[in-house]
């Protein structure tokens, strides 16, 4: 499965509209709103959005992670 990196720009990739994708999906799964087929197809969106949110929260950690490390590592070398 490819994995698609969120885009800068006005028609960037959202995490909030994802999110949302994700969660109207489950509640057409869990009402039998949708054929099988289209149930089937919906699933494997809601997947990709899934792993596309995935990698947007490890990168948002890892940018959390760097700035609490230089907050530390400034901190350290302050008090020096």
């Amino acid at each position: 499965m490819k994995k698609q990196q969120p885009k800068s720009g006005p028609n960037a990739w959202q995490y909030e509209q994802a999110i949302a994708h994700i969660e109207a999906t489950i509640h057409q799964i869990e009402t039998a709103e949708l054929p099988l087929a289209e149930t089937i197809e919906q699933f494997t969106q809601a997947a990709e959005h899934l792993q596309q949110c995935k990698a947007f929260l490890n990168q948002k950690q890892q940018q959390v992670d760097l700035l609490i490390e230089s907050l530390t590592t400034d901190d350290a070398t302050e008090s020096l």
